[in-house]
């Protein structure tokens, strides 16, 4: 994997030039290759409106296959680098954007992750973030397919600004937010594959969307960061027993304050500023850092508490 050797500031380096980040939130179909196009096209649609960091949804190559367990779905895995990862650094170079790009990984036989390749703005690999908490849910069936992650939580140097990356049910656990900000993000991005199961739309659809924005617009709060979540849109699967993909992408600045919206049911391109300032401002005035008790927290290591 190409290891670039001098990438501007070094980790942690203060920053204080705003930088703009973009999301493409789209339907998926069972052709691969469309799918990844229309992704390129969605990249593309985010630098014409002044991007500089896009990221994709999580398994934007294909649909959400994780809905059954089927061992001839493992052929969807593709290594790293590969052919996705080929092709988005070859528009990342043209571009000159950084991308954030959520995809099955083949690591090598029978050993598969739900991994978030970063490509830098010259098309350069700047490392993988591989998914660390793994669900197993009517639907969500991802402990069939992917081992945890084993790199731990991870920031990324890219060009425009250094980033923090999580993959879809890591954004229930302020852990790992926790620990992704505390190496310096200045956003954390969560490519999400999240929607209602028919059966339960009407009585907790309302109520489960709700919790799955205000516990990351929670993250930013707490942690003083920008929290950019990007979710798929459109149903898949048969009508009785398929997702409706909820979309709602959004991002949040470092109060939480929603500072770019989705619609739940639109393909849609969204951009937003992100300002070091703000998170300066912010941090100052709620000093959340400076006041935890790091002496007292070691039982968070533990898997329960009596």
């Amino acid at each position: 994997m190409q290891q670039p050797a001098n990438r501007g500031p070094a980790p942690g380096a203060h920053r204080d030039e705003a930088f703009k980040i973009g999301m493409v939130q789209m339907t998926c179909t069972t052709s691969l290759d469309e799918n990844l196009q229309k992704a390129i096209r969605g990249i593309r649609e985010a630098v014409d409106q002044g991007a500089e960091i896009v990221c994709l949804q999580e398994l934007f190559k294909s649909q959400y296959f994780c809905r059954e367990e089927n061992a001839e779905l493992f052929n969807l895995a593709e290594t790293i680098p590969g052919p996705s990862t080929d092709a988005l650094s070859t528009v990342a170079r043209e571009l000159q954007v950084s991308i954030v790009a959520s995809l099955f990984e083949k690591r090598a036989e029978g050993l598969y992750h739900n991994t978030a390749v970063v490509l830098d703005s010259d098309g350069a690999t700047l490392g993988l973030y591989r998914k660390m908490h793994i669900p197993d849910d009517p639907l969500y069936y991802e402990k069939f397919y992917f081992t945890p992650g084993d790199l731990g939580f991870k920031n990324f140097e890219t060009k425009h600004a250094r980033i923090g990356v999580l993959v879809c049910w890591d954004q229930w656990y302020p852990e790992g937010a926790r620990l992704t900000s505390m190496q310096g993000a200045s956003v954390l991005f969560y490519p999400t594959a999240i929607g209602w199961h028919p059966s339960e739309k009407s009585q907790f659809g309302n109520a489960q969307l709700d919790a799955w924005r205000t516990i990351q617009r929670a993250h930013a709060i707490a942690n003083g960061v920008y929290v950019a979540a990007v979710n798929r849109t459109g149903f898949e699967g048969p009508s009785d027993s398929g997702i409706e993909f909820w979309g709602n992408s959004f991002v949040a600045d470092p109060f939480g304050q929603v500072i770019a919206q989705a619609s739940a049911d639109k393909e849609e391109v969204l951009v937003a500023e992100c300002d070091p300032k703000r998170m300066d401002e912010v941090r100052r005035n709620w000093p959340f850092f400076r006041d935890r008790r790091i002496d007292a927290y070691a039982p968070i290591t533990e898997r329960w508490l009596r």
